[in-house]
């Protein structure tokens, strides 16, 4: 995860960039931890993201391996509901959706859809399943 003013572009057809912002530190690992559950990703599994300081308003962005899931995600938990912008091409947006909605309560808020790009914004929430 990288703190940054802006995200990155997918780098693959078959890759999703995720970028959550303005949530805790533990929230933002544990959105990524899910999703590094299911898919590799350009960042180190033991990696936590940084906050970038009080005041700052902080992105936290990876981007994952869509073409390839390595496993199923358990329910994790949120001290607060976070949301989260999904980008990529609109079949891997879907999949990871998908697989978002397998850990957490998952609300879309917004979506836009380009020829061959899909932006999907969720509201993800604790499922009222305890994580194991």
């Amino acid at each position: 995860m990288s703190t940054t003013a802006g995200p990155e572009q997918p780098r693959s057809a078959s890759q999703v960039l995720v970028a959550v912002s303005g949530i805790s530190r533990d929230d933002a690992e544990a959105v990524f931890g899910v999703l590094r559950t299911a898919y590799a990703s350009d960042q180190a599994t033991a990696q936590l993201p940084q906050d970038a300081g009080e005041g700052r308003p902080t992105v936290w962005t990876s981007v994952f391996e869509v073409a390839d899931p390595r496993a199923e995600p358990r329910p994790a938990s949120l001290t607060a509901p976070v949301t989260a912008d999904l980008q990529g091409g609109p079949l891997p947006v879907r999949q990871m959706a998908e697989i978002l909605a397998r850990a957490f309560e998952v609300r879309e808020q917004g979506a836009v859809a380009g020829d061959q790009e899909r932006e999907l914004r969720l509201r993800l929430s604790n499922t009222g399943i305890r994580p194991s």
